[in-house]
């Protein structure tokens, strides 16, 4: 076999492997979202997944948005005085954060520690095969498993980045206002007159695509562990689609940054 016709080759099968997996994920989704409308309805594992999401991401995110907020107050402020627009501080640290890093730094928080832990636990059902279990029981393992998950998510993720925009906020008010002088009253009215409800409404939709994807990547990865190429077997298959799982949702997130960003800015 020629270099051109192992080429050619490897090139066809990656092709079908892909379009294999892109399909597989697509129905992965459609069960998902079927499983919305299914009962009876799991309220007690939707507020476990609320507490783990939401409560338990409060810690990681207050102290990302806080040092993000104040690294942003200091840039902001030696910046802006080269051209002695100081006044515009609270302006720029609050669009920044509502219209960007809010949005994605919670999202990449929230991947790391919430979507880990998801394609986790589904692939070590999927290995061990109590997912194989519960169908043999009659019992939806979407509608059991996997939508609660992206119901808390989809919950979860634009409270969290709210928060985020707040504390940054506030980060931003620390290292300018009572580290470097910056007038109070100039940052408060440069946020008032700069946010508007386009601006909060945008950093709500991205908060919400990026739930969503983010969630879709890491329970979809778990749930097909086993058809994932190159993963291995046993605990190492687990540990390398959790990781790819993470990679994927991040970069999806960035990708749709900017995507949601040209589409509604």
């Amino acid at each position: 076999m020629t270099f051109w016709t192992r080429f050619l080759f490897r090139l066809g099968d990656g092709c079908l492997y892909v379009l294999a997996d892109v399909g597989r994920m697509g129905i992965f989704l459609l069960a998902v979202l079927a499983g919305l409308f299914k009962r009876p309805f799991r309220g007690s594992e939707l507020l476990k997944q609320l507490h783990f999401i939401g409560v338990g991401s409060i810690a990681v995110v207050f102290f990302t948005a806080l040092s993000s907020g104040m690294v942003l107050g200091l840039q902001g402020v030696y910046t802006l005085q080269r051209f002695g627009a100081d006044g515009m501080l609270g302006s720029g640290v609050a669009l920044t954060l509502i219209m960007e890093l809010g949005p994605i730094l919670t999202a990449l928080m929230v991947a790391g520690r919430v979507g880990s832990a998801m394609c986790a636990e589904i692939g070590i059902m999927r290995i061990s095969e109590q997912i194989d279990a519960l169908e043999c029981m009659a019992v939806d393992p979407f509608r059991y498993l996997i939508t609660p998950k992206f119901i808390a998510a989809m919950i979860s993720v634009p409270l969290l980045t709210a928060m985020f925009d707040v504390v940054g906020i506030y980060g931003g008010y620390l290292a300018g206002v009572k580290l470097l002088g910056v007038s109070s009253g100039s940052f408060f009215s440069g946020i008032m007159s700069s946010v508007t409800n386009h601006e909060i409404q945008l950093g709500l939709i991205k908060s919400i695509v990026f739930a969503f994807l983010l969630v879709w990547i890491s329970t979809g990865r778990g749930y097909y562990v086993l058809q994932i190429r190159g993963a291995g077997f046993g605990a190492e298959s687990v540990s390398k689609v959790t990781t790819q799982a993470v990679v994927l949702s991040s970069i999806s997130v960035l990708i749709f940054d900017y995507l949601l960003t040209a589409v509604l800015l």
